[in-house]
């Protein structure tokens, strides 16, 4: 048969998302525990990015003074170094509200401290010597992730302990290895050291890398003490370079221990609501979004400073470092609004899921949450009432929970199939299997139902469903099968 070439025009409808639908829908699918997650890191990696209460003064960006000292301070003393509560830095402030403390924590299994360590360890070709040497340093390691202890020590102490002669040299060299480890900034001696190991890592990407670094070698001592109109001088730039660079400086981690985990434990997740159901003396449920520890974002005041200044100015007017400079403010800015935007959107959409849910089965939660109340209800009841489509539904309900005054529902709790029992009224599958479990409670259990005998009383009790959603249904009840019921 010969062969021959054809051109065929055909007409397909094709959807695509968009990359903004795309990130939506990711946020959509985080419980409120993966959205702080989330937040967080989104912050640490765009410095444009900042809480709306954060102070907009150079003055405000404030690190842990204990930090050089590694005197143990518990973080209420640490936050006596500071004259208010505007120079506390977040963490501290984070660590002194307890939020956290709230929450159940399940510990399943636990590890040595920085264990993450130790695996990176295997990544590079050390001999045995070198590798004990570098174990040893990790283990002298405090819980913020300094060293503290000065490397001649630390060549005794393995002498003595280790029966190993080793030497400042390689001490030294082992050391440096370390610091190339993640998180950046392990192994750091000072704050001064732990900031620069983070600010020079190829990681850090900024036009004002260098000032910082700059910063860091000659006037950390001003920087530190808030002097800055020395740092402007010395370093020979003006007010908004001085906030890029604090702005830079501030989103480093002044305890990178602390990202390893510090006590190395392993959480099992626990059940955290991302709503609250209440019901006020009228009997009219109100639903109140869990915002946990999600910040209220806005971009920062150096980077909207920056756009403000070259924003009159014509491109080709610029030198090349003002227009690397715009351009990465540029992107940063375009980057941090349309996050700031996104979050928005997710709490609209939530609630506006969530009150779609309560107004459907009202009568369950004004009713001391009557499982009997529940109607049936599908994702496509909800998306209907809320306006948005099956699937936006499906990621709000997956994986979240709502608390009562009578305990925390997963949402899928809510959504069950309908059934349209023999009277023609509507009945959801709960219903069904509360009368399912009626009937095995009161079999003869010398003489068990097999699941054709339970179908047939169920239809005979008004509940028409198969053999087959019988065992599907005694499975989910966890109801075992006849021969393991018998007595």
């Amino acid at each position: 048969m010969p062969q021959r070439l054809e051109q065929i025009q055909r007409e397909e409808q094709v959807q695509q998302l968009s990359t903004v639908q795309v990130a939506m829908a990711h946020l959509l699918e985080l419980p409120l525990t993966g959205l702080e997650e989330r937040v967080r890191n989104e912050m640490d990696a765009n410095e444009a990015l900042e809480e709306a209460d954060t102070p907009d003064l150079p003055g405000d960006a404030v690190f842990e003074g204990a930090g050089e000292s590694g005197n143990g301070q518990e973080a209420g003393d640490e936050m006596a170094d500071y004259l208010t509560l505007d120079d506390v830095p977040d963490y501290l402030l984070r660590q002194q509200d307890g939020r956290e403390e709230e929450r159940e924590v399940q510990i399943m299994a636990s590890e040595g401290n920085f264990d993450d360590l130790y695996r990176q360890m295997g990544e590079h070709d050390l001999s045995e010597r070198e590798r004990r040497v570098l174990e040893y340093i990790i283990g002298s390691l405090d819980d913020d992730g300094y060293l503290r202890k000065e490397l001649f020590t630390l060549v005794d102490e393995m002498a003595v302990y280790q029966g190993i002669d080793t030497n400042e040299e390689e001490m030294a060299r082992m050391l440096a290895l370390l610091q190339t480890f993640e998180p950046r900034g392990i192994g750091a001696r000072s704050l001064q050291e732990c900031l620069r190991l983070q600010v020079d890592s190829l990681e850090t990407q900024s036009p004002h890398k260098e000032l910082a670094l700059e910063l860091l070698d000659r006037s950390w001592e001003d920087f530190a003490a808030h002097h800055w109109d020395i740092v402007k001088r010395r370093l020979r730039i003006n007010q908004a370079q001085l906030e890029q660079v604090v702005a830079l400086l501030t989103h480093m981690n002044p305890k990178p221990g602390s990202a390893l985990g510090g006590t190395a434990a392993t959480q099992a997740p626990t059940v955290v609501p991302d709503f609250y159901v209440s019901v006020d003396s009228s009997g009219i449920p109100s639903v109140q979004l869990n915002s946990g520890e999600v910040p209220d974002l806005r971009v920062s005041r150096a980077f909207r400073d920056t756009m403000r200044e070259y924003g009159g100015i014509k491109d080709k007017s610029l030198t090349p470092k003002q227009q690397d400079e715009l351009l990465y403010a540029r992107k940063k800015v375009a980057d941090a609004q349309l996050f700031i935007e996104l979050v928005r959107r997710r709490r609209r959409t939530l609630l506006s899921v969530m009150h779609s849910i309560v107004q459907i089965q009202t009568d369950f939660f004004v009713n001391d949450d009557d499982e009997e109340l529940l109607v049936p209800m599908k994702l496509k009841d909800v998306a209907d009432r809320a306006g948005v489509d099956v699937s936006t539904v499906s990621r709000v309900a997956g994986g979240k929970y709502v608390q009562t005054a009578y305990g925390v529902y997963p949402l899928k709790h809510f959504f069950s199939l309908q059934f349209t029992a023999e009277t023609g009224e509507e009945l959801s599958s709960r219903h069904v299997k509360a009368a399912l479990q009626d009937v095995v409670r009161e079999e003869d259990k010398r003489k068990p139902l097999n699941d054709e005998a339970i179908a047939l009383e169920l239809k005979r009790r008004g509940y028409p469903i198969s053999r087959r959603t019988v065992v599907k249904y005694r499975d989910q009840l966890g109801i075992p099968p006849s021969r393991l019921r018998k007595k």
